[in-house]
């Protein structure tokens, strides 16, 4: 009998199949939601945990500059390094700014497989 570990899906939804929540079954895509919760969650919005998160979108507004860069650029790798830890290794984090958008990768290792991940999106 096997116990797969179930995740619940994020953004929160409803299996209307099943009538529960819905779960995310691959654990790689798991870590890459629970990593954009980290970059998107501003510190201050969780009631319980007041530093939990990163801010990226207001870096968004920060002037384009190489120090700005730099510093969301250590921001980042500081929050995933904080808040996920336990479950990745980041490798590299690169961000590129042009105008209104904010560009950004990151390469990572998942530590319970040791496989290697790309995550890259913009924000805007």
């Amino acid at each position: 009998m096997s116990t797969a570990i179930k995740s619940v899906l994020h953004p929160l939804a409803i299996d209307s199949g099943l009538a529960s929540l819905a779960v995310e079954d691959d654990y790689g895509e798991h870590v890459a939601q629970m990593i954009k919760q980290v970059l998107f969650t501003n510190p201050g919005e969780r009631l319980n945990r007041p530093d939990f998160g990163c801010g990226i979108r207001r870096m968004v507004f920060a002037p384009n500059s190489d120090i700005s860069a730099n510093l969301a650029q250590v921001t980042v790798f500081q929050s995933l390094d904080k808040w996920l830890g336990n479950l990745i290794d980041v490798e590299k984090v690169e961000l590129t700014s042009s105008d209104e958008t904010l560009q950004i990768t990151i390469v990572y290792i998942l530590k319970a497989r040791q496989e290697r991940r790309y995550l890259s999106f913009e924000v805007s």
